[in-house]
């Protein structure tokens, strides 16, 4: 009669006091959330902002800040291994067509640079060579 469980560790404050499902609002519910508790009453308001900051969620969305956050919450086994081997199959897919799209970006704005730098340097050639006082 031996029945383990697995507990899991909470992954933030607000799964401590029961409210983790505020992890998944969106940042505008969160700012919305954090006018109104400045407006009742300031240190809650104070409070919700710190969190904020302290969580990344005030910059998530911005530029790359939401990578690290969206792993972390989809790492979590769900007991059905064939769903986990599958989900991990496919973030690891998805993670390498990332990978693979910003380096392609990488390479057109290196392109991109490039070309504009040469039509510079052919436009100031063209203008030394055409007036002897700006040489």
């Amino acid at each position: 009669m031996s029945h383990t469980t697995e507990a899991a560790a909470p992954e933030s404050p607000l799964d401590r006091i029961g409210l983790g499902w505020m992890e998944d609002m969106p940042k505008g519910a969160w700012i919305a959330l954090m006018v109104i508790g400045f407006i009742l009453f300031w240190p809650i308001g104070l409070a919700i902002l710190g969190y904020m900051i302290w969580s990344g969620k005030l910059m998530r969305g911005w530029k790359h800040g939401c990578g690290r956050h969206s792993r972390r919450r989809h790492s979590r086994p769900t007991g059905n291994t064939a769903f986990d081997d599958y989900r991990a199959e496919t973030l690891k897919r998805l993670e390498d067509e990332q990978e693979a799209f910003q380096s392609f970006l990488d390479r057109l704005r290196r392109a991109k640079d490039r070309e504009e730098f040469e039509a510079f340097i052919n436009e100031r050639k063209g203008s030394a060579d055409g007036d002897p006082a700006s040489a």
